[in-house]
C-alpha cells in the first residue's frame, strides 16, 4: 500500500479504537506507520481524512453484504427477505469489531451544524447512500430509475439511521432483524390497503350494488 492507502487504513484503526473526537493527527500517523504532514498532504486535513475513512468503511461494508447475500442465494428474494437478511447482518456488526466505526458516523452529527465543509461532505454521502440501500434492498438500479432510487433509497437512508440510532441508544429495546421486516411488512399493507385486515374489511362490507339492498331514504323535514 501508498502512504494514502495506509492513513486511510490507519484512520479507520483510530476511529474503531477511539471515535470521531479523540482520534488525534498523532494517533492516525502512528497507526499508520506515516509522518504527520502526509495527512495534510493526501487529505487537507485530519478531518477529511476521517470522513473518507467513514465514507470507504460504508461502501467496503454494502460490497461486504451484497457478497454475502450472493453466496447465501437472498440477493435474489423478493426486497422484504433481502432487507431482513441485511438488517440482520447490519445489526450484527453493530455489537462487532466494527462497532467503532458504526458509532463514529453518530458523532458526526454534533459537529456538523457549525461545519460546512463536514455538512457538505454528509451531503454527498446521502445521495451515494441512498443509490446504494435502493439498489441492494430493492433492487434499483440508480443509473436505469434514478428518481426511484432517490426517493426510495433516500427514505431507506432515513430508516437506517434511525436504527443505528436507537441500537446504540440501547442495544436490548432494538428490534431484531426478523420484527424489523415484520414491521416494515404491516406497514406496507396498511398503507397500500393488502393487508388480510383490509381483505376482511372488503369482504364482509355489504354490497350497495345488490338489488335486495335498500338504498338508505335521505331525511325530509316537509314529512313531520
Amino acid at each position: 500500500m501508498g502512504n494514502r492507502e495506509d492513513l486511510l487504513a490507519g484512520a479507520k484503526r483510530c476511529l474503531i479504537e477511539k471515535g470521531y473526537a479523540r482520534a488525534t493527527a498523532r494517533d492516525i500517523a502512528a497507526a499508520s506507520g506515516v509522518s504527520l504532514a502526509a495527512i495534510g498532504y493526501h487529505f487537507g486535513s485530519k478531518e477529511a481524512l476521517m470522513n473518507q475513512a467513514i465514507y470507504e468503511f460504508v461502501g467496503d461494508w454494502g460490497e461486504e453484504v451484497g457478497r454475502a447475500l450472493t453466496a447465501e442465494g437472498t440477493l435474489d428474494a423478493d426486497p422484504l427477505k433481502r432487507f431482513e437478511a441485511i438488517m440482520a447482518r447490519t445489526l450484527e456488526s453493530f455489537g462487532g469489531p466494527a462497532r467503532g466505526m458504526w458509532a463514529a458516523q453518530l458523532e458526526l452529527m454534533g459537529p456538523m451544524e457549525h461545519n460546512e465543509e463536514l455538512r457538505t461532505f454528509l451531503a454527498g454521502v446521502q445521495r451515494d447512500a441512498a443509490g446504494g440501500l435502493a439498489e441492494l434492498v430493492l433492487g434499483i438500479d440508480p443509473a436505469q430509475d434514478p428518481e426511484a432510487a432517490r426517493t426510495a433509497g433516500s427514505l431507506l437512508h432515513a430508516m437506517f439511521i434511525g436504527i443505528t440510532v436507537k441500537w446504540f441508544m440501547d442495544p436490548d429495546q432494538a428490534l431484531p432483524a426478523r420484527e424489523l421486516a415484520e414491521g416494515m411488512r404491516i406497514l406496507t399493507e396498511r398503507m397500500t390497503g393488502t393487508g388480510p385486515q383490509d381483505a376482511r374489511a372488503t369482504r364482509d362490507a355489504p354490497d350497495r350494488s345488490h338489488p335486495g339492498h335498500a338504498a338508505p331514504v335521505p331525511y325530509d323535514p316537509s314529512r313531520d
